[in-house]
């Protein structure tokens, strides 16, 4: 396994829209598991393949507090959403910025697993908002995409001000 690079907001490849994974093989596979241990050790809950500049449709998520529970998600699809939540939100391609953004409170999503076979998981509260956080990146979308222009500009300005500082 290899820790990936990871992209950093306003990087303009984070727009990029992920393609459909056609045959769920062993690149795909070694691709999941150095994206786990990119995301463990920056460390994070959620990494999509587009933040580390592979756009094709796959996600790993691990919202429990041991690192015990690593869902990967292939050509993931929400089928359904209920409910509201507002609640405050981060991202690995973000660092160090966080904001409120509202979200559905559960979804039901389709996806291939590791093995290549289609599964349904029902999610609510955190695994719901990080698996809508993670299909975003796929399609191309900032969580910062959500607040207003005003938020967004500062946020760009820091990070920009910060890379200059750390270059």
């Amino acid at each position: 396994m290899a820790l990936l690079p990871i992209l950093r907001y306003p990087d303009p490849r984070l727009h990029t829209r992920a393609t459909k994974v056609a045959v769920v093989d062993a690149a795909i596979q070694r691709l999941a598991a150095d994206m786990a241990e990119t995301m463990y050790e920056a460390p994070g809950i959620g990494l999509a393949a587009t933040q580390v500049n592979q756009h094709v449709q796959v996600i790993v998520i691990d919202v429990s507090e041991d690192r015990s529970r690593l869902l990967t998600l292939i050509n993931p699809e929400i089928l359904e959403r209920s409910g509201e939540c507002e609640g405050e939100e981060g991202c690995l391609s973000v660092p160090g910025i966080y904001e409120t953004v509202a979200r559905a409170e559960r979804v039901r999503v389709r996806a291939l697993g590791l093995d290549g076979q289609p599964f349904e998981l029902a999610a609510e509260g955190m695994l719901a908002v990080c698996i809508q956080h993670e299909i975003d990146h796929l399609q191309g979308k900032v969580f910062v995409e959500y607040l207003s222009r005003l938020k967004q500009a500062r946020i760009r300005s820091r990070l920009e001000k910060r890379s200059r500082i750390t270059a």
